[in-house]
């Protein structure tokens, strides 16, 4: 029989974490089991299966293991037919469990795992509070029954479906320790928009014993996460179980990037916050585990120097939000590709996506959305920025042109960008009305752009609007300008920019260079006119050039693009293989730039994105 051990609380006020499994589903799943079936019906039907898993995880050191009873309630069991059989999948998923643990003769704790039922309560669904309160209880009498441990309350998005299953626990499992977990989004919110410290808050006032998070992201997602709820409730204790990253599609299955090694790290990370409590969800396998429990038994490991102050004003309701990977690179002074892309002219995006996903292969680090460019119609930029986000967790630049709008719809539309996951802006007049597709349209602003830089960031990412009133939680945006390096009047460009630059932009768009060295010249000029170097982040504005039409029209008819005879004879010279040439033209100016910027700002001619990614391929620009 198991060996004796101490009481589960107990052993969590001690100062050694302790260490739960991994995700169960994932590993049933690489046996073979189709993503669509009930693995809690496994249970009974192939027990070996799931046995297998537990003893896995036991043997990668796990002091915790979960019943494979996630979805063993009657809403999801009835997806199945078995909304009659909830006792007996639960009762079968413990004896299963315990048989295995009695096995491994090691003091092994058993947590009855109890998920949300896969229906909304009211008021945002049909199932009553009540309906929802029987249902887990009749989940936890049987896992009770069975003799389980304790109970994980986890993977809740609904604060209140998950106070209704604690308060189910502490009807029917009277004593039994519970251990409620709460899943975030990507902005480290609950799906229906709840914070941080008020789950905790919440939660321990409803007589949780343990607290935490599971599911959702990686673990630097969930490290911040648990660092809010200890401020939020500093007396309690608190448990963490990361997925292993943001899942990626590959082909027919989902994969998870995050490396044994690096729970292995944050396994110390979660110590050092004062996690009593840490295992794995989605993507974990018994190799996280087995490296989580290496470097817990590691007494050499330091552990990362983590401050957390008591947090009981409203500041802490505030969850901060994490910089944009294009703010983390410019900061790091890494140098940046991102290629400019059209919105289609229809409402179908998949040629788009194609595109998109080939310039991500190549090694773009982002793409720019224009929005309605030479003042054609075409899908609004923030749906594609959306689609591309969603679809390729490729990060995205949105182009925002004040022109056509008046304050409140900026305002508005910002908010809505934002709640969108869109968090890089390129802020812009935009291309006249007159120009494009319907010239009667209406052309008023009410804003500048450089004027807009500074609502943006002086007003919204400080949590008000420009009247001054609260907008909740601050806006995170990362807000680039547009900038003329080889303007006519040079002058007034630099006043136009120190204005831009003074209102808090954080980086710029160039115009195309086709001349690097005239960057020089506007660092010389910029630094006689206000007697300041110009450090401002510069991804500059590179053309590919596709025939010797397309370099005509540029030199004679845009403003500040100057194209040198020589060049313009290379592409003469180069007859139909044009567009070769000016790939070869665009690697060779991208390399003459590369000390001069901070990044490569792509803008493909008549949608050539192939164009754009073979100038990625071909220029050594990464450091």
């Amino acid at each position: 029989m198991m060996s004796s051990k101490t009481p589960f609380l107990e052993r969590m006020r001690q100062q050694a974490p302790l260490l739960g499994d991994g995700a169960m589903g994932t590993m049933l799943h690489q046996t073979g089991v189709p993503i669509n079936a009930c693995f809690d019906e496994l249970n009974i039907t192939h027990p070996e299966q799931v046995g297998r898993v537990h003893r896995a995880y036991i043997e990668a050191g796990a002091e915790v293991i979960e019943t494979n009873t996630f979805g063993a309630n009657r809403f999801r069991l009835a997806k199945h037919g078995l909304e009659d059989r909830v006792a007996e999948i639960n009762r079968a998923g413990v004896d299963l469990a315990r048989r295995v643990i009695d096995a491994s003769f090691r003091p092994v704790y058993l947590a009855g795992s109890v998920g949300p039922l896969g229906v909304r309560l009211k008021p945002f669904g049909r199932v009553k509070a009540e309906e929802a309160r029987s249902a887990f209880a009749e989940q936890m009498a049987a896992l009770y029954a069975g003799g389980v441990d304790l109970l994980i309350l986890e993977t809740f998005s609904d604060r209140i479906e998950l106070l209704e299953a604690l308060a189910a626990a502490r009807e029917v499992a009277p004593g039994i320790p519970v251990v409620c977990h709460m899943t975030f989004a990507q902005d480290d919110r609950t799906l229906l928009g709840d914070l941080p410290a008020q789950i905790a808050r919440e939660l321990r006032q409803a007589g949780a014993d343990v607290i935490g998070v599971n599911c959702g992201g990686g673990p630097e997602q969930t490290s911040r996460i648990l660092q809010l709820m200890r401020q939020a409730a500093p007396e309690a204790l608190v448990s963490a179980m990361p997925n292993a990253g943001f899942p990626e599609s590959v082909g027919e299955r989902m994969m998870y990037p995050a490396t044994e090694e690096y729970f292995a790290d944050y396994a110390l990370t979660f110590k050092a916050i004062g996690a009593s409590f840490i295992g794995g969800c989605c993507g974990t396998t018994p190799a996280h585990i087995a490296a989580m429990r290496r470097a817990l038994d590691n007494p050499a490991l330091p552990l990362p120097h983590i401050e957390i102050t008591d947090g009981h004003g409203e500041e802490d309701l505030f969850v901060p939000e994490r910089p944009t990977e294009l703010a983390r690179k410019l900061a790091a002074g890494r140098f940046v590709i991102t290629v400019e892309m059209s919105p289609p002219r229809s409402f179908v995006p998949q040629k788009l996506l194609a595109s998109s996903q080939l310039l991500q292969e190549a090694g773009a680090d982002m793409v720019d959305v224009a929005d309605s460019p030479t003042a054609r119609m075409r899908m609004s930029p923030w749906a594609v920025c959306h689609f591309l986000q969603s679809r390729l967790h490729l990060e995205t630049v949105l182009h925002f042109p004040t022109r056509g709008r008046n304050l409140l719809r900026v305002q508005g539309d910002l908010l809505a960008a934002h709640a969108l996951g869109l968090r890089n802006l390129f802020v812009v007049m935009g291309d006249p009305t007159k120009i494009g597709d319907y010239p009667e349209a209406m052309d008023n602003y009410d804003v500048a752009p450089s004027a807009l830089i500074g609502v943006i960031k002086h007003k919204l990412n400080n949590g008000v609007d420009q009247a001054g009133n609260s907008i909740g939680q601050p806006t995170s945006f990362t807000v680039g300008c547009a900038l003329n390096m080889f303007a006519a009047d040079l002058d007034r460009e630099i006043q136009t920019t120190v204005k831009k630059i003074e209102n808090g932009a954080d980086f710029a768009l160039g115009q195309a260079v086709f001349e690097p060295h005239r960057i020089e010249l506007f660092h010389q000029r910029y630094r006689e006119i206000t007697s300041s170097d110009f450090t401002l982040p510069v991804l500059m504005g590179l053309m590919p050039l596709y025939s010797l039409k397309h370099a005509q029209f540029l030199h004679n008819e845009i403003p500040g693009i100057s194209i040198p005879d020589g060049i313009m004879k290379r592409i003469e010279g180069a007859g139909e293989n044009a567009a070769q040439e000016g790939v070869l033209i665009a690697q060779e100016l991208l390399r003459d730039m590369r000390s001069l910027v901070q990044g490569a700002y792509i803008i493909p001619a008549f949608g050539k994105y192939e164009l754009a990614a073979e100038v990625i391929d071909g220029a050594a620009v990464r450091v």
